[in-house]
């Protein structure tokens, strides 16, 4: 239980040809048995990777040698199972998709925020508090007394900061995300836009659920994560939520109790959003995972594709 070692890791560099990058790390990555997602692009590299101490750790060393990237940072949570199907590196335009040019964490970013003093930061009545995050992530946890922009996309975020600027003159701004890259971008954009009190919390939540014990916690909820685990908690153990493989929405134990939810084919959100043939489609993947588990197995196809079109939050 629990055997299985989650890192995720980013970092803000410049490489001259990401595109020479790729095939000799997936090349290398694949010879240790883990599996997960790396984004390169010109401004640095982002990604998550699972597999066993020995196998991470190989990983993390051939990542830090990569160019200009020997002072990569990254966060470890567990599993009880292997979260990804496969090894994947990808070539990007961006490792973090804002779609604003010009905005680079290198040159100018928020002043980074210990989790050990967030709280004082986000009790200060001056500061405003921003959730940099999606809709449906926002939805199963959050700061206390943060905003939610309500974005379906992480480049919609752009315009609502553009929108409510006049609203943060002479405040504070506390900015957080899952692990820290989006605010990266924000905070930089922000300050690009002359607002100069902009700060973000270091590691993300990722990192505050890590070093905040619950009960000094302001946290309520639980941390979507972009694998199968679907939602940690508070010492990053593995939460409750399970996606609906309709619509990809988190959903809650209560969630899963309502009437319209039918595991694999709909749930509260998407009831009515399904035609008669998306839904047949829909039990006849349920029936098939159902199969699988009764083999002990896990099908390819029960959180695959939910993830994979949800990952593109950036």
């Amino acid at each position: 239980m629990n055997n299985i070692i989650v890192a995720t890791f980013y970092h803000f560099t410049k490489y001259e040809s990401p595109e020479s990058l790729c095939q000799p790390l997936v090349e290398k990555l694949s010879s240790y048995n883990i599996k997960g997602t790396v984004l390169i692009a010109h401004e640095g590299i982002n990604g998550t990777l699972a597999g066993s101490r020995i196998g991470i750790d190989s990983a993390l060393k051939d990542l830090r040698s990569l160019p200009n990237t020997k002072g990569l940072e990254h966060k470890e949570s567990h599993a009880n199972n292997m979260p990804f199907f496969r090894l994947k590196v990808r070539l990007k335009s961006e490792i973090v998709s804002m779609k604003v040019p010009g905005v680079n964490p290198l040159l100018n970013v928020g002043k980074y925020v210990d989790p050990h003093d967030w709280n004082n930061l986000i009790n200060d009545p001056d500061t405003i508090i921003i959730d940099a995050r999606n809709n449906f992530e926002v939805e199963i946890g959050t700061f206390e007394g943060s905003i939610n922009p309500n974005t379906h996309s992480f480049s919609e975020l752009p315009k609502w900061l553009d929108e409510n600027q006049p609203k943060m003159s002479g405040k504070k701004i506390a900015m957080f995300c899952t692990g820290g890259i989006r605010c990266e971008k924000a905070t930089s954009y922000l300050k690009q836009k002359g607002i100069n009190e902009v700060f973000h919390l270091k590691g993300g939540i990722l990192q505050y659920l890590k070093d905040i014990p619950k009960e000094e916690s302001h946290w309520k909820g639980e941390c979507f994560v972009f694998d199968y685990r679907v939602s940690v908690k508070h010492g990053l153990e593995i939460g409750e939520y399970e996606l609906c493989y309709a619509c990809r929405w988190p959903l809650s134990s209560i969630d899963r109790l309502s009437k319209d939810f039918v595991a694999g084919i709909s749930c509260s959100h998407c009831i009515n959003q399904h035609t008669e043939k998306q839904r047949s489609r829909y039990a006849e993947r349920q029936t098939q995972i159902n199969l699988s588990k009764k083999r002990g197995e896990r099908h390819i196809g029960a959180n695959f594709n939910a993830i994979k079109k949800i990952n593109g939050y950036n």
